[in-house]
C-alpha cells in the first residue's frame, strides 16, 4: 500500500502548538484577567481553544465543537476541558469585543517571525479573495422571479469574483478579503475583511500602512491590472514603495521606477502568485472561506482567528528548525 507523503493533521496536535506558543499564552493571560467565565467556568485557553477548532476546521455550530472536544480525549486534555456548547457561545460573543488583544498576539506573532526571517515583509503582493456568506446566495426567489429582499446574512453584500479553475466566474453574495503577502515567505501581513462589493484598489494604502504598523518595511509592491490606476500609484509613492503593476489595455504610460521590461520587474511580478498561493492555503488547508458564521464582526473574527493559527502554526516550526 502507498504511503502518503503528507502527514495527516492532528486536531489536537495542532491546537495545543497554537495554544503553547508564547504569544498565544500572553493572550490566553490576558483573558484569564478579565474572569469572563466565573468561579467555576473554564480558562481562557479551553475557551480560545474551542474558538480555534471552530475555526480551523470549519465546524457549523457550537454544538458540534462541544461534542468533538467532548468525545476527543486528546482535544480535550490539549484545551485542558471540555466546555459547554453554552459558555462557547458566552465566550465568543465577548471575545468579540476584545479585538484590539487579538492585533496584540498577532503584532506579536509578526514580530516573533520577523526575528527568524529578516527579510520578511520586503517584498509584498497586494490582492482580494472572496468569502461566500453562510447564507442562501441565490439572488432570485425562484427562475425568472424577483429579486431576493432578506437573507440569512444581512451583513453580507453582492460583488464580483473571476473564473478560476472549473468555477465560472459572475456576482456571489458575501465578503471580500484584502490581504497583503510577503512573496518571500508566502505568510500574510496584513488583511482586512469587507463586504463583497468592496473594490481592492481602495486597500492598498490602508494594507501599506497596517504591514508598516507591524514592523515591516515593504519596499515594492505586487499587484495584478486591476490596481492600476493613479491613485494607486500615488499611495504608494507617498510611503516609498515601489508598485509593481502590469498596463491596463489603453491605461495609458505610468511612470515606473523599474522598467516593465526588466528582469527585475519580471521577477517581482512573478511573486505575486504568493497572495493567490496564501488565499487558497487559508481557503481550503484552515478553513478560511468555509464560513459557518454571519455577520461581518463575526467574520473578522474568524478570519483573525483562522490567520493566527496559521502564522502560530508556521512560528513553531521556525523555532524547531532553528532549535
Amino acid at each position: 500500500m502507498a504511503v502518503p507523503k503528507v502527514p495527516r493533521r492532528s486536531v489536537a496536535t495542532e491546537v495545543a502548538t497554537i495554544l503553547n506558543s508564547p504569544e498565544v499564552a500572553a493572550l490566553v493571560a490576558e483573558l484569564d484577567a478579565l474572569r469572563w467565565t466565573g468561579r467555576k467556568g473554564y480558562g481562557a485557553r479551553t475557551m480560545l481553544g474551542a474558538c480555534l477548532v471552530k475555526a480551523l476546521y470549519a465546524l457549523p455550530t457550537w454544538t458540534r465543537v462541544a461534542d468533538l472536544i467532548a468525545e476527543h480525549p486528546g482535544l480535550e486534555a490539549a484545551l485542558g476541558g471540555a466546555p459547554s456548547h453554552w459558555a462557547c457561545y458566552r465566550f465568543a460573543r465577548k471575545l468579540r469585543t476584545e479585538r484590539e488583544r487579538i492585533a496584540d498576539c498577532l503584532d506579536a506573532l509578526a514580530a516573533s517571525l520577523r526575528d527568524h526571517y529578516p527579510d520578511m515583509g520586503t517584498e509584498v503582493a497586494i490582492d482580494a479573495s472572496d468569502m461566500p456568506a453562510y447564507a442562501n446566495g441565490q439572488r432570485y426567489i425562484y427562475n425568472g422571479g424577483p429579486e431576493r429582499q432578506t437573507y440569512s446574512d444581512p451583513d453580507a453584500s453582492w460583488g464580483h469574483r473571476s473564473a478560476v479553475s472549473t468555477r465560472k466566474g459572475g456576482g456571489f453574495y458575501g465578503y471580500r478579503i484584502h490581504a497583503a503577502v510577503c512573496t518571500k515567505t508566502g505568510l500574510p501581513l496584513a488583511w482586512h475583511v469587507e463586504t463583497a462589493r468592496s473594490h481592492e484598489s481602495n486597500y492598498v494604502a490602508p494594507l501599506l500602512d497596517a504591514t508598516r504598523a507591524r514592523g515591516f518595511r515593504p519596499v515594492t509592491c505586487a499587484m495584478d491590472m486591476g490596481y492600476d490606476n493613479g491613485r494607486v500609484y500615488a499611495e504608494c509613492a507617498d510611503r516609498n514603495v515601489i508598485p509593481v503593476v502590469p498596463l491596463r489595455r489603453n491605461s495609458g504610460l505610468r511612470e515606473s521606477s523599474l522598467p516593465r521590461s526588466g528582469d527585475e520587474w519580471k521577477r517581482l511580478y512573478r511573486g505575486r502568485s504568493a497572495v493567490e498561493r496564501e488565499f487558497g492555503r487559508l481557503k481550503h488547508h484552515y478553513a478560511l472561506a468555509m464560513l459557518r458564521v454571519r455577520g461581518i464582526e463575526r467574520v473578522r473574527l474568524h478570519a483573525d482567528l483562522t490567520i493566527m493559527g496559521r502564522l502560530a502554526l508556521e512560528l513553531a516550526r521556525a523555532r524547531g528548525q532553528s532549535g
